[in-house]
């Protein structure tokens, strides 16, 4: 259990990853975006997540760099993800995009690489695409995002190395414990986008009064209880104070009880596409 901004869970292949980044979806290029990179860095931040499709990745990368001089650490010291999109889905196609991601974000290698949807009929081409990059030392860790069961059964079937990393759509009205259970099983460690529900959750009444008990935020309470599940959380955020705050869950512990009342709350509700039932 992460004790604090910097802890590491170990992938299954021993790369140490961030239980907690900033993740940047939706943030378009520009000063707000560098900045915000920058910001979660210098308090303590150091993992960040991004993508292809999110057309950032320039901006990313220099607000990585500028924080790199400006707090005097190492590139290693940070834990950079990126995704391929679904347009890039196949083995060349695949490689390709890692390279484009890899020169927007001015750097040489990345930490983890991601295919971004389970496209059918493509992601078993790309994933054989990203154990190239793995086995070649061009990437540190390897994984997918959106995969339920049925989509990881199918890739760990053919494939030489096992997804180190699932990163999916999960807060409480969606908690995901059937895959949960089915990654720890298997050893992929499951990470959780929009932990938040986009800020729907925000103004949920019983996560309210949880806070209010430990004298806490909503926001705090729920990246708090992706934690005290075993589940890497980035939240998305562009302001410092904002920034600050979702990464103040350390001094607090969400008790048995807590935790069973926000599991309750699952409605199998997404804002996000269907895995099984998407068209992009």
């Amino acid at each position: 259990m992460a004790k604090n901004l910097q802890d590491t869970t170990t992938l299954h292949n021993g790369v140490k990853m961030p239980w907690f980044g900033l993740g940047v979806f939706k943030v378009e290029e520009g000063a707000e975006l560098v900045q915000a990179v920058k910001s979660a860095i210098s308090h303590g931040y150091r993992s960040i997540d991004t993508a292809a499709i999110y057309e950032n990745e320039t901006g990313v990368g220099q607000g990585i760099r500028e924080a790199l001089l400006e707090n005097k650490l190492l590139r290693e010291e940070l834990f950079v993800t990126s995704k391929v999109w679904n347009a890039d889905l196949g083995y060349e196609s695949t490689l390709a995009a890692y390279e484009t991601s890899l020169a927007k974000l001015g750097l040489d290698y990345l930490d983890l690489y991601l295919i971004h949807w389970p496209v059918e009929g493509k992601y078993q081409e790309a994933w054989r695409a990203l154990e190239t990059l793995y086995k070649e030392g061009r990437v540190k860790a390897i994984g997918v995002s959106n995969f339920q069961i049925h989509h990881l059964e199918d890739v760990m079937k053919d494939s030489e190395i096992k997804p180190m990393v699932n990163q999916v759509e999960l807060h409480p009205y969606l908690t995901q414990q059937d895959l949960l259970s089915f990654c720890k099983e298997q050893g992929i460690q499951l990470e959780a986008w929009s932990p938040l529900m986009q800020g729907q959750l925000l103004e949920q009444p019983l996560i309210q009064d949880i806070a209010a008990k430990h004298d806490k935020s909503v926001a705090q309470v729920i990246l708090r209880w992706d934690l005290q599940r075993g589940i890497v959380t980035i939240p998305k955020s562009t302001k410092e104070q904002r920034i600050i705050e979702n990464a103040t869950l350390f001094d607090f512990q969400l008790t048995e009880e807590d935790m069973t009342l926000i599991a309750s709350l699952n409605q199998d509700q997404r804002v996000g596409p269907d895995p099984d039932n998407f068209d992009f």
